[in-house]
């Protein structure tokens, strides 16, 4: 890039992303005009309707879905903002008799915001790999974990014709319909306020979620994605070199808090920062490079994802790595 262009970047306000948005980092070449969101379906919305800002954080499905498109208009940058362990995430109503995931086909499901949310496809898939579940053995109610929440119609709300998918519409949220038993199970990014406050009605699927995970952490080498950073393709074709820099500068800004991080000056770390602290405790290898930015590191997660993705009837074609990221920085 020979002159500075102007950029806006949208995303939430992480840790890892503070020193970019707070101008301690810079991107070659641009002056980055920073939009801090606190509300992150307004942003999606506002990126998929192409009203938002040229770089932005955007869940991995919403990407995915918009490269179904004719002239797909975003294009990925390994850039991984939010990841989840997922064995947690899903909650059963204790009346509902399920004790273990063979006992989920037959019921009904909450899904929260959307079927084939990021946070619905990995458990989904998970479930599917090493417990033979099937999505169309069961029922599936879209809609908010403890507030009423509109359809997320700024996206196709797609899902196999075998699958039976709903919206609750009105003013019904999943939390309390898994607290009174009209919906078996839940899962959700958001912790129903039943299993806040502690009530022994509702509960987690697996009990022991959190060794679930760090076992699947070690046996697969997988720290699971959910949002991603997009940037308009339009831009990135005007501008070559742009993603580069773009993606050496959220490396620059996630190093900082990293030193922080070690240094003890991160009193609660925010994701992926307080799941790696948590593996540290249950003596899985953290630095490994497995909560890194970049393809080769998240080459294992990324392609189950797009699997999962395909699998799960929300792409017509099973999507590669070359397909989602910029072509230059697919070395990284």
């Amino acid at each position: 890039m020979a002159d500075p262009i102007t950029i806006s970047l949208g995303c939430m306000l992480y840790d890892h992303t503070e020193a970019l948005l707070g101008g301690g980092v810079d991107v070659a070449g641009v002056e980055l005009r920073a939009e801090p969101s606190h509300d992150v379906a307004d942003l999606f919305r506002r990126v998929v309707e192409r009203r938002g800002p040229d770089v932005a954080e955007l869940g991995f499905t919403f990407l995915l879905r918009s490269m179904d498109l004719d002239d797909p208009p975003l294009v990925g940058i390994p850039v991984f903002m939010m990841r989840k362990f997922q064995h947690s995430v899903i909650y059963v109503n204790e009346a509902s008799g399920i004790t273990a995931p063979a006992d989920l086909a037959g019921a009904t499901i909450g899904e929260f915001a959307v079927y084939g949310h990021d946070m619905g496809i990995w458990p989904k898939g998970i479930l599917a790999d090493e417990h033979g579940f099937a999505p169309e053995r069961s029922r599936w109610l879209i809609g908010g974990t403890d507030e009423p929440m509109a359809p997320m119609d700024f996206v196709p709300q797609r899902h196999p014709d075998s699958v039976d998918v709903r919206h609750i519409g009105g003013g019904a949220a999943l939390g309390p319909m898994l607290e009174e038993g009209r919906i078996d199970a839940l899962i959700s990014a958001v912790p129903p306020a039943a299993v806040l406050r502690g009530d022994r009605g509702v509960r987690r699927l697996f009990a022991d979620a959190d060794e679930r995970e760090a076992d699947y952490h070690r046996r697969t080498g997988i720290f699971p994605i959910m949002h991603v950073v997009v940037v308009r393709r339009d831009l990135l074709d005007a501008n070559p070199g742009l993603a580069t820099a773009l993606y050496r500068a959220f490396g620059e800004s996630k190093a900082v808090a990293e030193q922080a991080y070690r240094a003890g000056r991160t009193a609660e770390p925010s994701a992926p920062w307080h799941f790696a602290q948590l593996l540290d405790r249950r003596g899985v290898l953290v630095d490994d490079g497995r909560h890194e930015h970049g393809i080769a590191a998240n080459r294992a997660a990324i392609d189950t994802f797009l699997r999962y993705h395909h699998e799960q009837g929300l792409s017509d074609r099973r999507l590669r790595c070359e397909d989602v990221f910029a072509a230059e920085l697919l070395d990284t």
